[in-house]
């Protein structure tokens, strides 16, 4: 019974485009392959406008957190609660005064990630049972009462609630993904998550730059506390719920939806990082299916845990060794988003199947190499080459494997899939990198400061090579 089931999802997931008819094959080619690219292409406009939202708020932190600081520095007020805390784990590992700020965006980041980990794969899990759209529409909502309570963000109590409420609401990445690999066959999937990289790499060119923009021109405007920059994405995430309820077509029929099985004990394996690495919430998974995804799940956390973490730190690195300005490390990362783009851009026009599976193991193999080289750019007198070309020479093999290694991670996770479960697979692969970019800048920044930031980056790209030996040796 077992061996008929899994037949027959390899059957329904592989669809007519292999069935002998060449009627049929024909008129799937002329039909259907149309109408998903034109679904596709919605995900992608929808996640631009998200992400544009999401990303202007990145360089107005720093001047929030001052003007927070200014407003609220009673002893018992939220804020200085908070900044307690963070100068505690500064005094601890010894960063220096100048980083707090850094330090104290760092923990809302975490927080905003840990949330993403706890509600990803139920939210994936619910849309495999009540269908895409729905609870896309939920999570935009979501989130444009988030940027509304920002705009209203007057108190550090409100604008956390905001915070809150949009890391409660950002399950609509994994969705849209879910959506691309419904709209997509296993030849044309690789190329659809190629795009939601995409997607992200534009908006974090553009978000930040024009946020960025709002901040020097308005001076934080209206209201201190970033009222006009929220209300542009506010505006932003009112045209992006229109898009997707009068545009994006629900790519999940309902004879292939899931049924609802949502017990206490079933919620407990959707937060539980065990169960999670297990995929033991989800359903409709063969015995080897669910091998696979286990394996792939523990490769795509272990390497996030500890990319997330140097990643976190390397604006530290480029600051206190280079002495870069914010505006220079606005330039650095504009290159790097710039070159992810023009690959990603690439790669969606050519990646299939097998190409994805190779993009993704030589994208996580370059990752140790990168960071080696910025190990080498931490040290005084490094070997060969000077520092800033070493850490150059390190930025741009981090872009390289940025540019493929999550997205096409995800891409081999989708593909296997069935379509009854593909939102909660996805769903979990998305919490299992937020609860890694949870932690995984918490512990790396802790050894930055106790260690150097060389030994940091030596250990980091040292641990790196155990997901990449893993990845080169799963079967998929």
């Amino acid at each position: 019974m077992l061996r008929h089931e899994g037949n027959a999802i390899v059957r329904e997931r592989k669809g007519p485009t292999e069935l002998p008819n060449e009627d049929r094959k024909k008129n799937y080619k002329n039909e259907d392959t149309r109408t998903d690219a034109k679904t596709i292409a919605f995900v992608f406009l929808s996640l631009l406008l998200d992400l544009f939202a999401f990303t202007m708020i990145l360089p107005l932190l720093p001047s929030l957190m001052d003007y927070y600081s200014r407003e609220e520095n009673q002893e018992n007020s939220l804020y200085s609660t908070l900044l307690q805390a963070v100068r505690s784990f500064q005094k601890l590992t010894g960063a220096p005064d100048r980083f707090v700020s850094v330090l104290f965006g760092g923990a809302l980041g975490s927080m905003y990630s840990f949330l993403q980990f706890l509600t990803s794969p139920i939210v994936g899990s619910l849309s495999d049972a009540y269908g895409r759209k729905p609870m896309l529409l939920i999570c935009l909502t979501g989130i444009a009462a988030s940027h509304a309570l920002w705009s209203l963000a007057e108190t550090f109590l409100i604008f956390v609630v905001a915070r809150f409420i949009g890391g409660l609401s950002k399950a609509n990445v994994s969705l849209c993904m879910a959506i691309v690999t419904d709209a997509s066959t296993e030849k044309t999937r690789a190329r659809g998550m190629a795009l939601v990289g995409l997607a992200f790499s534009v908006a974090f060119i553009v978000g930040p730059l024009c946020g960025a923009w709002f901040a020097k021109t308005s001076d934080i405007t209206n209201g201190p506390w970033g009222e006009r920059p929220a209300l542009y994405a506010l505006f932003l995430s009112i045209a992006n719920i229109a898009l997707v309820a009068f545009c994006l077509p629900e790519t999940l029929a309902k004879e292939k939806r899931a049924p609802v099985s949502f017990t206490l004990y079933k919620t407990v394996d959707f937060v539980s990082p065990w169960h999670l690495l297990n995929f033991t919430a989800v359903e409709n998974l063969s015995h080897y299916q669910k091998k696979v995804l286990s394996k792939l799940g523990l490769i795509y956390f272990l390497y996030l845990f500890v990319y997330s973490g140097l990643e976190f730190t390397i604006t530290f690195l480029t600051h206190h060794n280079f002495k870069y300005t914010a505006m220079q490390q606005g330039k650095m990362f504009l290159v790097i988003g710039l070159i992810m783009a023009v690959l990603q851009g690439g790669a969606a026009r050519r990646l299939g199947t097998k190409s994805a599976e190779v993009a993704a193991r030589v994208s996580v193999a370059l990752t140790p190499f990168a960071f080696l080289c910025i190990a080498l750019a931490a040290l005084s007198n490094p070997p060969f080459l000077a520092p800033l070309i070493w850490l150059w020479t390190g930025l741009v093999l981090y872009a390289l494997s940025t540019a493929f290694a999550v997205s096409c991670m995800t891409s081999i996770g989708a593909n296997r899939a069935p379509g009854a479960a593909r939102g909660a697979v996805l769903g979990t692969l998305r919490s299992l990198g937020a609860l890694a970019r949870a932690a995984g800048p918490l512990l790396t920044s802790s050894v930055y400061w106790y260690s150097g930031a060389a030994i940091t980056y030596a250990i980091g790209s040292l641990i790196l090579i155990i997901p990449t030996v893993m990845l080169f040796r799963l079967k998929t």
